[in-house]
């Protein structure tokens, strides 16, 4: 086959999960596929930074990235080759044309502006409400990264369950296990944090019941004796006032700590410091921070809702996000119960490593397969 990925997110937008994705898809296809052919769409003058085979084309998208992703939703169809088979748009079909002579397969990663439109922005909205309801109609496939998000999207639009592929993401390499000691140095000397810490990671939408998180840890600090902060991790959006407000009125602005946007590279640095990772979002498709805290040998709290107990199983402790109570004696029973965190540090440990991106290459080629050569219609 003679397949085409749009794969400009992945330089966009590494360390995203759309970016992650679309990085990590390419990256471990080229490792284990050396039958068909590929063609890759990067930005212009941008080459994938991985070496790629023989089988693999690059073509450079005059197009520059906006602020906003989501704004590209109106750009010139790039596929003119009239022998690909399938095209590829794995940022939840952002790019997509309608007139291209080939089947047709897109990653929709979760319906969330339809689950939780007050959470999203004006333009992404209408993306969801206006052109993904008229691309459903006009591909061949999708893939989508967990059970849960296969029943959402097939319920929402009426699509065919058998023409749905979910295909489970993974913590990257560079999740592992390190020296706590010289983890602990570089946060000190680089970031100014010489405190034990629970760590958020994971954005600062509404859905990610960070207000709750702060409520939460304001309750665990009146339990817990031992000096203990709150690493809130991400770039300080819209919302960050919103969050930085409670915790002044709490009075733990010096206990919550907003380091704003951290490099990918010590990212590992911050998960294998904190004595746990707390991940209360109350509607993900995936989620990967938590399988990032498993696999540096970080005990997780995290959600019951939505894909998060799929992914997670009982390899977490899992509350109701919306009750503080529960998250903040959640957060103190791992803290102050030793057995507990071990146990859940030894499962998150073997949880993360079942979870793999070669897998994730091989079911996706297994999904190329069947709609290359599924001639059913619907």
């Amino acid at each position: 086959m003679n397949i085409a990925i749009d794969g400009r997110a992945a330089k966009w937008y590494r360390g995203t999960g759309i970016g992650t994705y679309t990085y990590q898809l390419i990256n471990n296809i080229n490792q284990i596929d050396f039958l068909n052919s590929y063609t890759i769409f990067m930005p212009e003058n941008i080459t994938f930074d991985k070496k790629l085979r023989d089988n693999f084309t690059q073509i450079s998208v005059n197009q520059q990235s906006d602020s906003n992703f989501w704004e590209q939703v109106e750009i010139p169809n790039i596929l003119t080759d009239d022998n690909i088979n399938i095209y590829h748009v794995p940022q939840n079909g952002v790019g997509l044309s309608d007139n291209i002579n080939c089947k047709k397969i897109i990653t929709l990663h979760d319906i969330i502006p339809l689950r939780m439109p007050e959470t999203c922005s004006e333009r992404y909205l209408n993306i969801f409400h206006e052109a993904i309801p008229k691309m459903i109609k006009n591909i061949d496939g999708i893939i989508t990264v967990s059970e849960f998000s296969k029943n959402d999207i097939c319920k929402e639009f009426n699509y065919p369950k058998e023409k749905v592929f979910v295909t489970y993401l993974a913590a990257e390499d560079i999740y592992t296990p390190l020296n706590l000691h010289h983890c602990k140095n570089i946060l000190n000397s680089k970031y100014s944090i010489d405190s034990d810490y629970i760590l958020y990671v994971g954005g600062f939408s509404p859905r990610k019941n960070i207000l709750s998180l702060i409520d939460a840890f304001a309750l665990l600090r009146s339990k817990y004796k031992k000096d203990i902060k709150l690493v809130i991790v991400g770039n300080k959006g819209i919302s960050y006032p919103i969050y930085k407000k409670r915790a002044d009125e709490l009075n733990l602005s010096s206990d919550i700590i907003f380091p704003g946007f951290i490099p990918m590279s010590d990212m590992p640095i911050f998960y294998n410091s904190a004595k746990l990772f707390a991940y209360p979002s109350s509607y993900e498709g995936f989620g990967l921070p938590p399988l990032e805290a498993m696999a540096c040998g970080t005990p997780v709290i995290a959600s019951t809702e939505t894909s998060i107990p799929e992914i997670l199983q009982d390899n977490a402790l899992l509350v109701n996000p919306m009750d503080t109570n529960s998250l903040a004696e959640g957060m103190l029973n791992i803290l102050q119960d030793k057995s507990l965190a071990s146990n859940l540090i030894t499962k998150g440990l073997v949880h993360a490593s079942r979870f793999n991106w070669k897998k994730t290459a091989y079911d996706t080629l297994e999904a190329y397969n069947h709609i290359a050569y599924d001639t059913s219609n619907y």
